[in-house]
């Protein structure tokens, strides 16, 4: 990755990180795009970034913008080798701020800035992106872009309830006590945090557990990961990386960290990537 400066203070509610990156993988192939409780919007240099559903016939989309809502299922990112771009992790907030409209019209979709009829500052980015010749005056021009679609926006905010729930459930409360701290049914809570985000509680909390897990993972032991994160046992952990990545989690490390030897074995990955 590229070292850049943080992402200022006046976007931090909208923008969770902002990642200029320069990868070599070495040969073609497929990266795994995983969930997680915020929106990614890419935006490729070099050539069109194309990024699919695994298992789904026609989910391929390519272009030189990529804008993926919340998802409970990895996605496959498509490259030659190589791939340079700028990432945003967008929150849920931020799907309004930013993009003007709840995150829930982009869940489990892949569109990009075009397609989604975004404002002018966004569409153009990735023009001027490729005008721009070095990363610092890339991320600037990101950082402009998006200040400029919050002063065109307005004030467009979550609902202050939604948002407590959605930040509850983000820290591993259960659904029910989130229900009754916000003053809710389970029902009510459940339509109006689908309504938000795309996701139901239970499916939010799921993806932010595993969120939680990945951040450890290869830095302590599967079991501890498992038993900080929330999940009843290390099985547990890794029945929900299968059903949320499509691998286990020691694959997925050996995918990230090819040239990072396990010395502890499959069940005790414990070494710093």
């Amino acid at each position: 990755m590229i070292a850049a400066p943080p992402v200022p203070r006046a976007l931090r509610p909208y923008v969770e990180a902002r990642v200029p990156y320069d990868v070599d993988f070495g040969a073609p192939g497929v990266h795994r795009g995983l969930p997680g409780t915020a929106l990614t919007l890419v935006l490729p240099l070099d050539e069109p970034l194309s990024v699919s559903w695994p298992g789904r016939d026609g989910s391929l989309h390519r272009g030189w913008s990529s804008l993926a809502g919340l998802h409970a299922a990895p996605a496959a990112i498509h490259h030659d080798g190589t791939q340079r771009g700028i990432q945003l992790a967008l929150t849920v907030a931020g799907a309004r701020a930013v993009l003007g409209r709840p995150a829930a019209e982009l869940a489990g979709s892949l569109t990009d800035l075009d397609e989604a009829a975004l404002p002018r500052s966004l569409r153009e980015l990735p023009g001027r992106l490729h005008e721009a010749p070095t990363w610092t005056q890339r991320v600037a021009l990101v950082d402009r872009a998006i200040a400029a679609t919050l002063t065109d926006a307005g004030d467009r905010p979550v609902r202050a309830e939604v948002g407590r729930a959605l930040a509850r459930l983000t820290s591993g409360a259960r659904v029910t006590a989130v229900a009754d701290e916000v003053g809710y049914s389970r029902r009510r809570l459940s339509t109006l945090v689908r309504g938000e985000c795309g996701l139901t509680p239970k499916d939010f909390q799921r993806v932010a557990r595993f969120e939680r897990a990945r951040a450890l993972l290869g830095r302590r032991p599967l079991a501890e990961v498992a038993a900080r994160c929330g999940y009843s046992d290390q099985a547990h952990l890794s029945r929900e990386w299968a059903a949320l990545a499509g691998c286990s989690p020691t694959t997925w490390l050996r995918e990230e960290f090819p040239f990072v030897q396990d010395r502890r074995g499959d069940d005790d990955p414990g070494w710093e990537p």
